[in-house]
C-alpha cells in the first residue's frame, strides 16, 4: 500500500523519482524500492515523504481516505500517466482538457437524468 501511494502522490505533484530522492536525501534507485515495496522506508524517511507530499503519515500509508488529494488530480493520474506526451503540456493545456472532460461529463449525466425523467 505504501509503494503505491508514494507513486500516486509523486505523480500528483509531478515530480520525477530522482527529484523525490534528492527532497528526501536518498539514492534514486532506494525511492524506487520504497515504491515498488522491495524497500521500507525508516520513520525518519517516513515523515520526510509526508512533509513533502503535505499528507499525515496516517495518510501515506492509506489509512484515510484520498479526500486530501485534489480530485481533479486524482483523476488526470489514473487518466493520463501512461500517456506519452501528457507530462509535456503546459499546466493551461492540461487544466482545458480536464475541464472540457468535466462539461463532457455534465452533459452526460444531465442526457441521463432526461431520458430517466422520460420514462
Amino acid at each position: 500500500m505504501l509503494g503505491s501511494n508514494l507513486k500516486q502522490l509523486r505523480k500528483s505533484k509531478k515530480l520525477t523519482q530522482d527529484e523525490v530522492s534528492k527532497k528526501i536525501g536518498v539514492a534514486k534507485n532506494t525511492y524506487s524500492g520504497y515504491e515498488r515495496n522491495i524497500r521500507t522506508p525508516d520513520i525518519s524517511i517516513q515523515y520526510k515523504l509526508a512533509d513533502l507530499f503535505n499528507v499525515t503519515l496516517d495518510e501515506l500509508h492509506g489509512r484515510k481516505t484520498k479526500e486530501r488529494l485534489n480530485l481533479l488530480e486524482d483523476a488526470e493520474v489514473l487518466m493520463f500517466s501512461d500517456k506519452e506526451g501528457w507530462d509535456e503540456l503546459s499546466d493551461d493545456r492540461k487544466k482545458e482538457i480536464m475541464r472540457e472532460l468535466s462539461d463532457l461529463a455534465d452533459f452526460y449525466i444531465e442526457k441521463d437524468k432526461k431520458a430517466k425523467g422520460e420514462q
